[in-house]
């Protein structure tokens, strides 16, 4: 979803909002925040299915093929899931050489990674080349915010329109579906393959925290929800994965209310929270949304203790279990300071992946956040800490997406 590279990263830096179990509790973490320089810049597998022979008549039976992650070391196994940031406009050696090992799952791209098109196709151009020299096929997830509005990492690009303007257009469907198209041209044209957008906040009130910086469409949930919808279909259409934020979603929270800067509290009733907030993700998984992200805001309607990202309640229950999405979680910023009280970056990952979130967004632009929550998953992973079962099941859904970008 700190301190930006620019001017105007800085000067947009509070339309963030981003993006927007049980375990180690403690030890307090910070680090720089994704959202603040936000404006700056499906059907997935539960498990991955054997190859197994036939045996014929008096014939001992063959082995079945192993899972594809059984080829993979754990700590390679781990970096599958983390997502990895850096600072300026040259990704460092270090995660190249991450990328070669096979020890990341992607990278989110930033205002000041970017200085003009052909400068961050070449660099997306340098970390394929290490992809593709690595022992993992599948091509990395390669992101950023191409929202609309003051929301372009790629600026001057496609979307133009906010999605409040959307919104308020004389055929809004219309709009929705030439932002989608937009949004995943501009995207391929510099070689990414993953869009954090769109934003399915209801906003409340005027000017509130999604409605100042035009990252909602509507007040209406059944608009808002058509309108992502027809924005997730055209965008992924187009072969550019798109993502539903941030579940079950922020458009109650306040101006002044940023989960980036500390805890945000938002108390609707059960009712309204699944009525008006949840039942706008609906259509988008209808049509097939390849990722949701969570929020890092407390629901207490749902649980009283842990934000979403860290709450098996509301991953697992609400957004698994009752709304039926069987797609690619990811988390919101890692740093982001609303999880202060979760401890350091490898007990937030933990916390998260115990909740059931597929992937890590390490978005403070420090190679060491992705290295910490590398180490703490690979960690996790051998001493059994995470359920074997459902980290295999992660793997397989992020495989999956994966399988199925450029």
């Amino acid at each position: 979803m700190i301190s930006a590279s620019s001017e105007s990263d800085r000067s947009a830096a509070a339309a963030s909002g981003l993006h927007g179990g049980s375990f180690v509790r403690s030890a307090r973490g910070r680090e720089m925040s994704r959202r603040t320089v936000l404006a700056a810049g499906v059907g997935a597998v539960a498990g991955v299915a054997l190859a197994g022979a036939g045996i014929a008549a008096g014939a001992a039976p063959s082995m079945a093929a192993p899972p594809w992650w059984a080829k993979l070391t754990p700590r390679q196994q781990a970096g599958q899931r983390v997502i990895f940031s850096y600072p300026g406009p040259t990704p460092p050696q270090s995660l190249l050489d991450g990328i070669t090992a096979g020890e990341v799952g992607g990278v989110i791209f930033f205002g000041e990674n970017i200085l003009n098109l052909a400068q961050i196709a070449g660099v997306v151009a340098q970390l394929r080349a290490a992809q593709a020299a690595s022992p993992i096929k599948e091509p990395l997830l390669l992101m950023t915010d191409q929202e609309g509005g003051i929301v372009r990492r790629l600026k001057g690009m496609e979307p133009i329109l906010s999605e409040k303007q959307i919104g308020l257009q004389p055929d809004p469907d219309a709009a929705a579906t030439a932002a989608g198209a937009g949004a995943a041209a501009s995207l391929r044209s510099a070689g990414m393959n993953l869009n954090l957008a769109p934003v399915l906040d209801v906003f409340r009130v005027p000017g509130n925290f999604d409605d100042q910086f035009g990252r909602s469409y509507s007040s209406d949930p059944v608009i808002a929800g058509r309108l992502g919808a027809e924005m997730v279909t055209a965008q992924q259409g187009a072969g550019v994965a798109a993502t539903a934020k941030h579940f079950p979603g922020l458009g109650a929270a306040t101006q002044a209310q940023n989960t980036d800067l500390g805890p945000v509290t938002l108390t609707q009733s059960l009712d309204e929270l699944r009525s008006v907030d949840e039942s706008a993700f609906v259509p988008a998984i209808a049509a097939g949304v390849q990722l949701v992200m969570t929020s890092w805001a407390t629901y207490p309607a749902l649980d009283a203790v842990y934000p979403a990202g860290l709450s098996t309640t509301i991953v697992q229950n609400e957004l698994r279990g009752r709304l039926g999405f069987t797609g690619v979680t990811i988390t919101d910023a890692l740093e982001a300071g609303a999880i202060d009280a979760f401890g350091d970056t490898g007990q937030r990952s933990l916390l998260a992946a115990q909740a059931g979130m597929d992937v890590l967004l390490c978005s403070s632009r420090d190679m060491q956040q992705g290295t910490d929550a590398l180490d703490a998953m690979t960690a996790a992973l051998q001493d059994k800490t995470l359920n074997p079962g459902h980290y295999k099941q992660a793997l397989a859904r992020v495989q999956s997406l994966r399988a199925g970008l450029f």
